[in-house]
């Protein structure tokens, strides 16, 4: 086989998505194989108040699977039958989400006559960004909406070096955003509001070792909202000074992690790796430490279809079983628990 074509699907959370992704790495390996994303379509579930309902969610990506499974064969250029793989998100994730795209899948892999694997979905993120950059072997600071983790390679493994003891980043941002009368997802514009900020306030910062908790930031700072109506402080500043704490935490388990690791590289992932005042904060730490920054696209960076397909294709090309035996969904799935085979 000279080149394959997996047609990936996410469904994690607020999202569903279909992509096409092409490779010729059963021809050239690793090193030389090409990473061609034919197509990256998706359907984002959204409020303008509020946050996900699991019901709802489910209802929603079942509605749209037909239509964006379409577009993205579509735009690929592609038919069911030119289709190698399926691949789709297995976990971690919200269980009624996780469970349309894994029924997707099964579908159009029975339909079709083809493997099915599944993958995680903290790793593709990992994965595709490394591929896309460049990247040897980064420390990856992985920061979305129920996930936050320091994660780097190791003996077969993608170790969690640090992460979250509470909520996600990305939750953070949305309840906080919420509390403030913003809509879902609340990160573009928190991300907006930061640089107007003017004021640091005094809030909780909270890094025990290599792990971060948020749910005392995030108190205190809903706590500080009826200030604004009082006019004692200004809106930006309560969100400057959130950002900034929550940001900075971030920043340094990623510097821990380059100390201990000795690895010269970081990359971001995840949608709250798309924030400007992230990106930049742990920018600055990366050149004082005269480590490189990878920033992969962000049409990658935010959960998305190829990054699944990518990762399938990997797993695929080194023959790798599905974690957990089958093709069940594992919303609970770690980071650490799948063995990295497809790493020399």
């Amino acid at each position: 086989m000279k080149e394959i074509i997996c047609l990936g699907i996410e469904s994690t959370a607020h999202t569903f998505g279909a992509s096409a992704v092409k490779s010729n790495i059963f021809e050239k390996g690793y090193g030389k194989s090409s990473c061609e994303i034919l197509s990256n379509e998706k359907d984002s579930y959204s409020t303008k108040q509020g946050g996900m309902i699991p019901r709802d969610l489910a209802e929603h990506h079942y509605k749209v699977a037909p239509s964006v499974v379409k577009r993205a064969l579509e735009k690929a250029g592609v038919t069911l039958a030119e289709i190698n793989l399926i691949s789709f998100s297995q976990g971690p994730g919200i269980g009624n989400a996780l469970r349309c795209g894994a029924i997707t899948a099964r579908q159009l892999a029975l339909k079709n006559k083809v493997p099915l694997i599944g993958v995680n979905h903290c790793i593709a993120h990992l994965e595709i960004g490394r591929k896309l950059c460049g990247a040897a072997d980064p420390v990856m600071l992985y920061a979305s909406g129920a996930n936050t983790q320091i994660i780097c390679y190791e003996n077969k493994y993608y170790r969690v070096f640090g992460e979250t003891l509470d909520m996600g980043i990305g939750n953070f941002l949305d309840t906080f955003g919420r509390a403030l009368g913003l809509g879902f997802p609340a990160g573009p514009a928190l991300d907006k509001m930061y640089f107007e900020g003017r004021e640091l306030i005094e809030l909780p910062y909270t890094v025990k070792g290599m792990d971060l908790a948020f749910s005392g930031l995030l108190t205190s700072a809903e706590k500080k909202i009826p200030e604004i109506e009082k006019g004692k402080i200004r809106k930006e500043d309560l969100v400057y000074s959130a950002l900034h704490n929550a940001f900075a935490m971030l920043t340094e388990v990623t510097e821990r992690a380059l100390a201990h690791t000795e690895k010269k590289e970081v990359i971001l992932g995840g949608g709250v790796g798309c924030s400007k005042a992230l990106q930049e904060m742990v920018g600055k730490m990366c050149e004082e430490r005269g480590a490189k920054l990878f920033i992969p696209p962000a049409q990658v960076m935010v959960d998305n279809a190829a990054m699944i397909a990518w990762l399938g294709i990997l797993m695929h090309a080194k023959s790798a079983k599905v974690a957990g035996g089958g093709t069940e969904v594992l919303p609970k799935q770690r980071t650490d628990d799948v063995k990295v085979s497809w790493r020399e």
